[in-house]
C-alpha cells in the first residue's frame, strides 16, 4: 500500500514497489488518506508521488471491476474524483515516474503539476485504443488540458509508448533523471514551491482547468 513520509516541507507519497499500483478501492483509500493529511498540514508543503519498482501505476483495477460490475460506475466516479482532486490541489504536486505509467495511471500523473521520468526504463502510455476502449469524457478533457493538441492526439489515438526522452520531447514530462537521482530531482523541484500552497492557488487552478474539472466531477451515468 502507498505510504506517506515527510521531508521538511515536502511530503513523499511512496507507491508500492511490489505491485502495479492499480486503483483497487483499498489502494484508493490509502491515497485519499494521504492527500487528506497533506492538505490539512499547516504551513508550506508540497507533495511528491514516487514509485520505486517496475511500475508507477497501471491505472484501473480491471480484475476488481470485472468481479464487482455492479459497483463499476461508483468506482469510476471515485477515480475521477482522485484525478480532479490532484488537478485542483492547492499543494504543488510532482510525480516521480520510476517505471510503467499506463492508462488511468498515466492520467493521474498528468493531474500532477509536474512530472519527472526515469530516463532509461519505463513507458508512459495511453493504451485504450489497443484495448478497444474509449475514454470517459472527464479523462479525455484532463488529457487535452495537460498536453498539447498534437501530443494528446498521438498518445490517445495511437497508444504510443513513450520512453523518458521521448516523453520529454513531446512535452508529456518536464524532466528526466537516472533511477538513482529520480526522487531527489522531484523533491528539488517541489521544495522551492512549497510556500505557494494556499487557497488562491486552488482558485487559480479551478479557473485554469474549469472544463476538465467540471467533466471529472460530473457523475457517470450507467
Amino acid at each position: 500500500m502507498p505510504k506517506l513520509e515527510r521531508d521538511g516541507e515536502v511530503f513523499v507519497l511512496h507507491l508500492d514497489p511490489d505491485d502495479e499500483n492499480r486503483f483497487h478501492p483499498d489502494w484508493l483509500a490509502a491515497v485519499e488518506s494521504a492527500l487528506d493529511e497533506v492538505e490539512a498540514a499547516p504551513g508550506p508543503r508540497a507533495l511528491v508521488t514516487a514509485g520505486s519498482g517496475k511500475f508507477w501505476s497501471n491505472g484501473l483495477d480491471l480484475d476488481w471491476m470485472g468481479a464487482n460490475s455492479e459497483q463499476a460506475v461508483a468506482y469510476l466516479d471515485r477515480v475521477h474524483a482522485l484525478l480532479a482532486r490532484t488537478l485542483a490541489s492547492p499543494v504543488v504536486t510532482v510525480a516521480a515516474l520510476n517505471g510503467h505509467t499506463f492508462a488511468a495511471g498515466a492520467m493521474w500523473s498528468l493531474a500532477h503539476d509536474t512530472r519527472v521520468m526515469r530516463a532509461d526504463r519505463g513507458y508512459f502510455c495511453l493504451p485504450e485504443v489497443d484495448l478497444g476502449l474509449s475514454f470517459q469524457q472527464g479523462m479525455s478533457d484532463l488529457i487535452r488540458a495537460r498536453l498539447t493538441p498534437a501530443a494528446a492526439h498521438e498518445a490517445m489515438t495511437t497508444g504510443r509508448r513513450y520512453g523518458g526522452e521521448q516523453a520529454l520531447a513531446a512535452g508529456i514530462v518536464d524532466a528526466v533523471a537516472s533511477a538513482e537521482e529520480l526522487l531527489a530531482t522531484a523533491v528539488e523541484l517541489a521544495r522551492p514551491l512549497a510556500g505557494k500552497a494556499n487557497p488562491a492557488r486552488a482558485q487559480i487552478k479551478e479557473m485554469l482547468y474549469a472544463e476538465a474539472l467540471a467533466s471529472l466531477r460530473t457523475p457517470i451515468t450507467g
